[in-house]
């Protein structure tokens, strides 16, 4: 009887490699975190550029805590059923952006499906103590699906974010796989009403996880038919042995006609790389 084979991990080509963090910019945003007892999705997420943005001074702030209600198979944040509300994390969260002096920040969540609105009211809450203690600051929030919720939107709606941001994540192939507790046309309908009520609004995929380059071109169709303005594509990276494993690596040839592509389609703005995340370097795809 013959000895299943069990494949190796792919090796990272050069493309994808980055420094290690250090710099007293990053050891400012660090201590500030840490002080304001505040999550960021730069360390949760496992994101491979937090060197480059905290030594910028630049972070994502994840509220609604640290535990997430929902097990995706590529997101390094902790699952489980989390224990509390933080009610003042929206004041510290402002805080740290009027400290930071930021011009663009960047509002991110955990999903707490076991909330009646998902975590919406804080969500509003953060954005409106940012306005207050942050005059001039822009507001970017990336948000959950609130499992198709239009009140729950709404109230985020309401608070006035400058950009409205949900990930697509994959296509729709693979979302039982990547996202079991997800839904496209979820993820489609949040786009499209905000859009409806004059929301600048922006999604982004991963690449990597088995998806084919006419699917990939589909997603960008139904989001274009949504009227999304801003469009963001990031090589996949498997954040551990536990989490769903890279099926290839894109090269930087193949993100960049990606991006070509998008701006023909009527993206007012694409960013395409290997590294991309959703807010990395959000303050630079600002539409006017």
């Amino acid at each position: 009887m013959s000895t299943p084979m069990i494949s190796s991990p792919l090796r990272r080509p050069e493309w994808l490699k980055v420094r290690i963090p250090s710099g007293s910019g990053y050891r400012e945003v660090k201590e500030l975190v840490e002080g304001n007892q505040l999550n960021t999705v730069c360390e949760e997420a496992r994101c491979p550029n937090i060197a480059e943005c905290w030594q910028r001074r630049t972070a994502t702030f994840i509220i609604l805590g640290d535990v997430c209600t929902r097990s995706c198979g590529f997101c390094a944040v902790k699952t489980g059923r989390p224990a509390i509300l933080d009610r003042d994390e929206p004041r510290r969260v402002a805080q740290a952006v009027a400290t930071m002096q930021l011009k663009h920040a960047v509002i991110t969540s955990v999903n707490r499906d076991e909330l009646p609105d998902g975590g919406a009211a804080i969500f509003a809450e953060t954005i409106r103590q940012v306005r207050q203690k942050a005059e001039g600051c822009r507001i970017e929030v990336l948000i959950p699906d609130f499992k198709g919720d239009p009140n729950a939107l709404q109230l985020i709606i309401d608070a006035k974010p400058d950009i409205l941001n949900h990930n697509t994540e994959t296509v729709p192939r693979l979302y039982r796989r990547v996202r079991p507790q997800g839904n496209y046309l979820w993820s489609l309908d949040v786009l499209k009403i905000a859009h409806s009520q004059d929301m600048t609004t922006k999604t982004g995929i991963m690449l990597g996880l088995g998806e084919t380059p006419d699917e990939v071109l589909e997603v960008m169709r139904d989001l274009r038919h949504r009227n999304v303005d801003i469009f963001t594509l990031g090589q996949y990276l498997q954040p551990t042995k536990a989490h769903l494993p890279v099926n290839r690596f894109v090269a930087p040839a193949e993100f960049a006609d990606y991006r070509r592509r998008g701006l023909e389609m009527g993206f007012k703005h694409v960013e395409s790389g290997p590294l991309v995340r959703s807010s990395y370097h959000a303050d630079e795809q600002v539409v006017d």
